[in-house]
């Protein structure tokens, strides 16, 4: 029997509803997202539904029944009741040199909590935390749910990609969001990420939503429109969830580019590395821990993941989780030794040309965006799905924002394959700094705003 003769109405007339303005029922939503499982809807129904969403909105009440029912699409992963409260995960909605799961997930894990992260790979401007990963030799995000319940058990954390069997109505609608020009929806965004959240079977997530030049909003009411619309669907499912509205102007800390931010990861871990970097991980590992019990409070939360990043402990959870996805125990135990060249282990990239300043002054700017579309025509990302990209290329900040530079000293240097920087590039990347005059500069926190589990 097929979904319409089910549930006795047509997708038209659903599509003429949403159009129109009308509020889907759940019964509407569940025949819908069956519909796309099942590839009963023509792939021309489900894209004119897309944009009637993206036209019309969503009520609150339409994106909870629009995400549970995408979760359900397929597994949902379920975990020993034994870790009840303990189940735990952070999303980004994207930046520039975003590099924060890396040491988030084994600081987590070093706290107690089970962190069964499921990320993405790289797409235009934006890193993924996956591709990150693969340019340590070994490194497999690719594990089966059994393998992945395993590693929970002997490390507390592990990285991996999507499996074919969670969520796969996102994968379809997903796809023709991006042909149809619907990604920014606020709620089938909501959906997409919830949908997959919720499939992990979390008890806890923390939203990092970012706004500014280097990022999907550039400013702080849109992406706080998202961040309340992600925390009232995610809770309304049973999972405590908030939100962290954080700055994505210039880069997250230093390094910028696949291999060189597993090596910032790296020093993160090892009690040292930028403190902006720093800042946001124990901002969203202690957010995590308090909503999760972990900790009495946010500030007592971010004091214990504070603990786990300098007295090693988290270090180790991460060598573990290397050893546990594939890479070789001694490039393990080396990558997070003391005293490491990682370059040793990661592959270099075969050209570095330093950037010298333009005239004397304070570092004021430095654009996230610039860095990150050079760095895409260089190699570093995708344009579309399924490309290969150059884990070696990247950018090394040489200097940090209210940093004062004479004329003539380096403050970027990129990494990179081609022959030559040319004369574009070069000027494109020289026009992503910005020195002023004043004599004072104060960088503002990358943390704006905290919204609370309702």
């Amino acid at each position: 029997m097929s979904e319409e003769e089910e549930y006795g109405f047509n997708f038209p007339e659903l599509i003429r509803c949403k159009r129109d303005g009308g509020q889907l029922s759940k019964q509407d939503i569940r025949a819908l997202v069956r519909g796309v499982s099942s590839g009963s809807i023509q792939e021309g129904q489900l894209g004119a539904m897309l944009m009637a969403i993206w036209q019309k909105g969503m009520a609150a009440e339409e994106t909870v029944a629009l995400t549970e029912e995408m979760m359900h699409s397929g597994e949902v992963l379920r975990w020993p009741k034994a870790w009840e409260g303990l189940v735990v995960d952070k999303h980004s909605t994207g930046g520039v040199g975003d590099k924060v799961s890396l040491p988030l997930a084994p600081a987590l894990a070093a706290c107690g909590c089970k962190v069964p992260m499921i990320s993405g790979r790289g797409l235009a401007h934006t890193g993924g935390t996956l591709d990150k990963l693969e340019s340590i030799p070994g490194f497999s995000v690719s594990q089966p749910v059994e393998k992945i319940r395993e590693i929970l058990v002997d490390v507390g954390c592990c990285i991996v990609g999507q499996t074919e069997t969670l969520v796969p109505a996102d994968r379809v609608m997903y796809a023709l969001r991006d042909a149809t020009s619907t990604v920014d929806s606020l709620p089938l965004i909501t959906g997409s990420i919830l949908s997959k959240k919720g499939a992990e079977g979390l008890n806890a997530l923390v939203l990092d939503v970012k706004f500014g030049k280097a990022a999907l909003y550039k400013d702080l009411s849109s992406a706080r429109q998202l961040a309340q619309s992600m925390v009232t669907v995610g809770n309304s499912m049973g999972i405590r969830t908030g939100a962290v509205l954080s700055r994505m102007d210039a880069p997250i800390g230093r390094m910028v580019g696949n291999t060189l931010e597993v090596c910032e990861a790296l020093d993160c871990l090892k009690g040292c590395g930028p403190d902006d970097l720093r800042e946001l991980v124990i901002s969203l590992g202690g957010y995590l821990l308090w909503m999760s019990g972990r900790a009495a409070s946010l500030a007592h939360g971010q004091e214990a993941l504070a603990e786990v990043l300098s007295n090693g402990a988290a270090l180790q959870k991460f060598q573990a989780m290397l050893q546990a996805q594939g890479v070789p125990a001694h490039v393990a135990q080396s990558l997070c030794s003391a005293q490491c060249d990682y370059f040793l282990h990661l592959r270099p990239a075969e050209h570095k040309t330093e950037l010298t300043a333009q005239s004397d002054g304070t570092v004021v700017d430095v654009d996230g965006m610039v860095l990150a579309e050079v760095l895409h025509k260089l190699g570093a990302g995708r344009t579309k799905a399924g490309e290969p990209i150059n884990y070696s290329v990247g950018a090394e900040l040489l200097v940090t924002l209210g940093q004062k530079v004479k004329k003539g000293e380096p403050w970027l240097r990129i990494h990179y394959d081609w022959p030559a920087l040319d004369a574009q590039l070069h000027s494109d990347l020289q026009a992503a700094v910005l020195i002023g005059t004043a004599d004072s500069y104060h960088a503002n926190p990358r943390v704006a705003e905290f919204i609370l589990p309702q």
